[in-house]
């Protein structure tokens, strides 16, 4: 999974990458002590990756969730619901 943000030009910048873990779950991107501020981001998932490495065929090998982050907005917890043939996400608490 990665994390980007979008540059005023529209380019993307990595800012943290990391693996889930058995639960699915991983470290919060940023580290807690960097902030998001006010612009647009997005969460790659590697998931033609993750479902090749368990033998399982699957329709989407890569789910990008775009989100806007407005300013005094911290707190992100944007959970992706996965199977082989289709996903769904939300801003959970």
């Amino acid at each position: 999974m990665r994390l980007e943000r979008q540059e005023s030009n529209g380019d993307w910048r990595l800012l943290a990458s990391a693996q889930t873990d058995q639960d699915g779950r991983c470290v919060p991107l940023p580290a807690e002590s960097d902030a998001l501020t006010a612009g647009i981001y997005r969460l790659r998932f590697d998931t033609g990756t993750y479902f090749g490495s368990h033998n399982i065929d699957s329709l989407y090998p890569m789910v990008e969730v775009t989100f806007r982050v407005r300013d005094g907005e911290q707190h992100f917890h944007i959970p992706l619901l996965l199977s082989p043939h289709g996903y769904t996400t939300y801003r959970g608490s």
